[in-house]
């Protein structure tokens, strides 16, 4: 499909969208607790977007997800449906909010550590959270999307980590998922060029262990293969004349 370019209504509109999203992920970080259920959190989630925030929470019935977020707990990467496990002392999780506001999405994600956790779960979150920059710290008019991989994936296999390779950034707007896929390895100078008017995710998976997936037999979480723990950090962005915004950056 064509990539849509965005107008400066869009915009406009996605910069509402995407705060939205921000607030959310603000609001939900006191709540993640030992002893807390991950139904929980989605239950406090839904309510706070479509009561606080007069939003719609996009996942909630996007193509059969039955819940408003996505809850990703230790060696689970992504797509984590919420429930009645608890979270325990020294876990971690990711969670990815996205937003629906007058047609438009904004869609992040966080990782979050529940009381006091191993020395490699506070170093692979913060490994993350920085492939997640470095990708970011790539995007300008007439740099490549292989560029973005390329920093993500030279970052964390350095630390000693992987990069997974079957789930990937995308294009938003008024479309939850679109065109172009941002892939978080790749080589430098390849791939689509990136032009102002753009608006995709950046949003790397990087497991403590090796790259291979498995997907549930839910039809949507998928864990790592060989159970090693996974983090993943997630920001919309738009290509300006100059740069880059990040639509759903937090506060300063």
């Amino acid at each position: 499909m064509p990539i849509h370019l965005k107008s400066d209504f869009d915009l406009t509109q996605m910069r509402i969208a995407g705060d939205l999203t921000r607030q959310v992920l603000d609001m939900i970080g006191p709540h993640i607790q030992p002893g807390v259920t991950t139904l929980e959190l989605d239950q406090i989630c839904h309510s706070f977007i479509v009561d606080a925030l007069d939003a719609i929470p996009a996942p909630l019935n996007y193509r059969g997800f039955p819940k408003s977020i996505c809850t990703s707990v230790n060696h689970v990467i992504c797509h984590g449906i919420p429930g009645g496990k608890r979270l325990k002392n020294g876990d971690i999780i990711n969670v990815d909010i996205t937003v629906i506001k007058d047609g438009f999405h904004g869609d992040a994600s966080r990782m979050f550590a529940v009381g006091q956790t191993s020395i490699l779960g506070r170093r692979l979150i913060k490994t993350c959270q920085e492939c997640l920059e470095k990708g970011i710290a790539t995007v300008r008019p007439g740099s490549r999307l292989g560029d973005i991989g390329a920093a993500i994936q030279q970052h964390a296999e350095a630390a000693g980590f992987s990069v997974v390779r079957e789930y990937c950034g995308h294009g938003i707007g008024r479309g939850f998922h679109e065109d172009p896929q941002v892939l978080h390895y790749g080589t430098v100078g390849q791939g689509l060029e990136i032009k102002p008017g753009m608006t995709f995710t950046i949003e790397p998976m990087i497991n403590a262990g090796r790259p291979e997936t498995r997907l549930l037999s839910d039809g949507w979480t998928v864990v790592t293969k060989d159970h090693s723990l996974s983090a993943q950090w997630e920001h919309t962005l738009a290509v300006t004349d100059n740069g880059v915004e990040i639509l759903t950056a937090p506060k300063s």
